[in-house]
């Protein structure tokens, strides 16, 4: 299952990343992840929000520049060697990860990792066969 992330281009100016945030909170929206990346002149902050379609719209209102990506959230154990061994098996198939970030989401035991790869399909694919599954909107609390 695939999950809406929200990329926002940011200036690379102090209190950019807090008016996004703000904006965010004022509207009722809830943040599920985050990552920044920068580089001299922007910065690109990428969110997985509880509302995509509200956040997307409310951030397009007021201004900023937005895309929607569909990435995908897997569960891995919570505990030494869960990402690793994941890890290793996107490494035995030469499937590449273009990024990946954490959700603050825990739950039984398990951590959520979300990935971005040009491999959607063949990353879906080694899940199921080594019976792990993509996490659902529903499972995370998303619409």
């Amino acid at each position: 299952m695939k999950i809406n992330q929200i990329s926002v281009f940011l200036e690379n100016r102090a209190g950019q990343l807090a008016e996004v945030t703000k904006l965010l909170s004022d509207n009722h929206i809830n943040l599920r992840a985050i990552s920044i990346a920068e580089t001299a002149d922007y910065g690109l902050l990428r969110i997985i929000v509880d509302d995509s379609q509200k956040a997307t719209s409310v951030l397009l209102e007021n201004g900023n520049i937005v895309t929607m990506n569909p990435v995908i959230v897997v569960a891995v154990d919570d505990q030494p060697a869960g990402l690793s061994e994941l890890l290793s098996l996107l490494t035995e198939t030469d499937i590449n990860i273009q990024y990946m970030y954490a959700l603050f989401t825990h739950q039984a035991g398990k951590a959520y990792m979300v990935f971005r790869t040009e491999e959607e399909q063949a990353f879906v694919a080694l899940l199921d066969k080594h019976g792990l599954s993509a996490a659902t909107a529903d499972e995370l609390g998303l619409k």
